[in-house]
């Protein structure tokens, strides 16, 4: 499956559109990690837990968007977008969306 987040593929053209896929997780924080973080904070520099668990969620977001283009026969996604919202404090959505193509080579 390519998934792009352009709206073409180099040497590829689309044959058909099938419509719009997406993929989403909620996560929430774990407070023995808020702990950690919050330690980091007053000492600077990356705060590894974070950025791992959000890593985590792009590609649990990407592969169910797949699995949703897979499921309609497609094999690529073009104008994949990824956005956020609080759900509650402490918890956050990650979705992707995109269009679910189908590809051959020029």
């Amino acid at each position: 499956m390519i998934i792009v987040t352009s709206e073409s593929i180099a040497n590829h053209r689309i044959v058909k559109t099938l419509g719009l896929v997406r993929g989403n997780t909620v996560r929430a924080r774990h407070l023995g990690k808020d702990i950690i973080a919050g330690l980091r904070t007053i000492v600077g520099g990356e705060i590894h837990e974070y950025a791992k668990l959000i890593a985590e969620s792009r590609e649990q977001t990407l592969d169910r968007m797949a699995a949703e283009a897979e499921a309609l026969g497609a094999n690529a996604v073009v104008a994949t977008r990824f956005t956020t919202s609080v759900i509650l404090n402490g918890t956050a959505e990650l979705l992707a969306v995109g269009t679910a193509v189908i590809i051959e080579p020029e």
